[in-house]
């Protein structure tokens, strides 16, 4: 297994710290975003691992990562350039994930329990793609997941009306054949190739078998200032107690 971690965009709502330097590099307790990331995928007995930058001030995260040698961990980095999407960013690594099975994850996500049990659920599965889903109180804001019985049937993009209160969280695990998927996407009418559209081809195509798992644990999304300081909070008081 190989690791994407994604660390693009722009950080605009939590503009003016995001003016200084990359929003993955802002702290959440002791640590800046981006190694929450790496310690899951570590966890998860992955070490070679392609960090995609884009958005603001990219050049600040191979700066303070390096090869990843001090984290155990074997980094390359692959730039995006304008920010396409997630599917676009996930496109980028495709020469270094090859014909390997691999773990999507969004640097700006954190997971306080780890990814290693859906990782490994993934890797003895027969599923070419598998997603981490939660349940939300406001799934409109995010990609939903529709399932029928234990089946994931489809997933829409911030739809108006959710079909469902479960939603993907940000990690991913799929094998190479996501890529022609993503080479088949139009933009949507946000301008970006959807990963949510390509899972979503690929779970209603007879070709490819999809699965999910429910997370089981905290997740947090750290877009916006109160996520930061709710994530902040959380991990100081789990760190306090152990």
């Amino acid at each position: 297994m190989k690791g994407v971690l994604l660390a693009g965009g722009y950080g605009t709502r939590l503009r003016p710290l995001t003016y200084i330097t990359n929003k993955h590099l802002l702290p959440v307790y002791d640590r800046p975003f981006i190694e929450y990331g790496l310690e899951a995928l570590h966890s998860a007995s992955i070490k070679n691992i392609c960090v995609i930058l884009g958005g603001a001030k990219p050049e600040d995260i191979p700066k303070y990562l390096g090869d990843g040698y001090r984290y155990g961990l074997n980094l390359s980095y692959k730039w995006q350039g304008e920010p396409k999407g997630i599917a676009d960013a996930v496109y980028c690594a495709k020469d270094f994930v090859g014909d390997n099975h691999f773990v999507v994850y969004l640097a700006d996500n954190i997971f306080p329990e780890g990814i290693k049990d859906f990782v490994k659920g993934f890797e003895t599965s027969e599923y070419d793609a598998k997603v981490l889903l939660t349940e939300v109180a406001h799934p409109e804001y995010y990609g939903v997941a529709e399932i029928k019985g234990d089946e994931l049937i489809g997933l829409e993009e911030k739809p108006k009306k959710p079909k469902s209160n479960f939603i993907i969280t940000g990690v991913y695990c799929f094998n190479s054949s996501i890529f022609e998927i993503i080479e088949q996407l139009k933009p949507s009418w946000r301008g970006e190739l959807e990963i949510t559209e390509a899972i979503h081809r690929m779970v209603v195509s007879p070709k490819y078998k999809v699965g999910y798992t429910i997370l089981n644990g905290r997740w947090f999304d750290c877009g916006t200032f109160d996520s930061v300081l709710e994530a902040t909070i959380y991990i100081k008081e789990k760190m306090r107690g152990r």
